[in-house]
This record gives structure tokens, C-alpha cells and sequence, in this order.
């Protein structure tokens, strides 16, 4: 069983959205962390990092594998082995705060706020926009899902590039989130 629950979307104002996770993975988070916050450890899961230096207020760069646009921003929370903010141009903002859980088990509180239309997590970083609202949150909340799990399977060994678009388990979850249509 995957330990990536479904996450949750709520509207922060007329033109934001917050998304929340908050994984249970079997890793102490002295193992998570630099999977978090490192060229390497980013690579196994979530993007390439053309630039990243690892302090508050560091420049950081973030590209998708199958070689879409590089995303830059910066650091904007560093607390060692705690919590990491990168927030970057047209993505938003994206907070991980590790919690232990025992000695061999972490909590990761992830949080991903944005404007609607922007891109999102999905198979590439650069991956445009839906429609906005719930749908478009069905697609973020499944990216960011996969990319969860992906980050498991990383800290098990076994690193993956992200998800194609045409990945089925991507699109599996991207119905999971799908609100139903409404009754006509």
C-alpha cells in the first residue's frame, strides 16, 4: 500500500489554491532530507535542479526530465533538516516540513500554493494548466500523488524519472481526484 494518502485543495482568496499532503514514509528524515534538497536527491523524483543553493534566499532552478522550460525562484524558508520553501516563478510556492516519527519514520507536511492556470507537477514541471478549479486541482493533486510515490521509491533505491503523460498510474489517480460531473 502506498504510503501517500490523497491530498486536499481549498481556495486561499479569489485567485489562489493551497494543496495539501502529508506522506508517512518509513525513512528517518535524515534520509529525506537531502532528497529534498540536493541535485541528486530532486533528480530521483521531482526535476532536475539547474541551480540550487541549498539557504534562505538562494537562487534555485528547477527544470522537468523531458526537458520543458526551467523554473527559477528562490529558497524562501531553510531550516536544516526541517523545512524547505522553494517558491518559483509560475509555479508557486512549495513547503516541505519534516516531522519524525520515532527514529525511522517521517512525516513530510507538504503544501503547494498557487494561482490557478499556472503549471503544476504533472508529468513535467512546464506541464501548462487545465481549465482551473477543481478540475485543474484533480490534475495538481495527482502530480504532486505521484511524485509522492515516486519519492518513495527513490529513498528505496530505486530513483525514477517522472511519470510520462500517458502513465497509467498517473491517470489512474487523476480519476480518483476527478470531482464527478454535476447532475444536468
Amino acid at each position: 500500500m502506498s504510503p501517500v494518502s490523497h491530498g486536499t485543495s481549498e481556495s486561499r482568496g479569489e485567485d489562489r489554491r493551497l494543496l495539501r499532503f502529508e506522506p508517512h514514509l518509513p525513512h528517518a528524515y535524515e534520509t529525506i532530507w537531502p532528497a529534498l534538497t540536493t541535485p541528486d536527491g530532486l533528480r530521483g523524483w521531482l526535476a532536475e535542479a539547474d541551480v540550487l543553493e541549498r539557504h534562505l534566499g538562494g537562487a534555485v532552478t528547477l527544470r522537468g526530465a523531458d526537458g520543458g522550460p526551467a523554473l527559477s525562484g528562490q529558497v524562501t524558508a531553510w531550516d536544516v533538516e526541517r523545512v524547505v520553501e522553494y517558491t518559483l516563478t509560475g509555479l508557486g510556492r512549495i513547503r516541505f516540513h519534516l516531522e519524525p516519527v520515532g527514529t525511522d519514520s517521517t512525516v513530510i507536511r507538504f503544501s503547494h500554493e498557487y494561482t490557478p492556470n499556472q503549471p503544476g507537477p504533472g508529468p513535467g514541471l512546464d506541464r501548462p494548466g487545465s481549465a482551473g478549479g477543481r478540475a485543474e486541482d484533480a490534475d495538481h493533486l495527482a502530480g504532486w500523488h505521484r511524485r509522492f510515490e515516486l519519492l518513495e521509491s527513490a529513498l528505496e533505491g530505486h530513483p525514477a524519472a517522472p511519470p510520462a503523460r500517458a502513465d497509467q498510474r498517473l491517470a489512474a489517480l487523476r480519476a480518483s481526484y476527478t470531482p464527478p460531473a454535476a447532475a444536468a
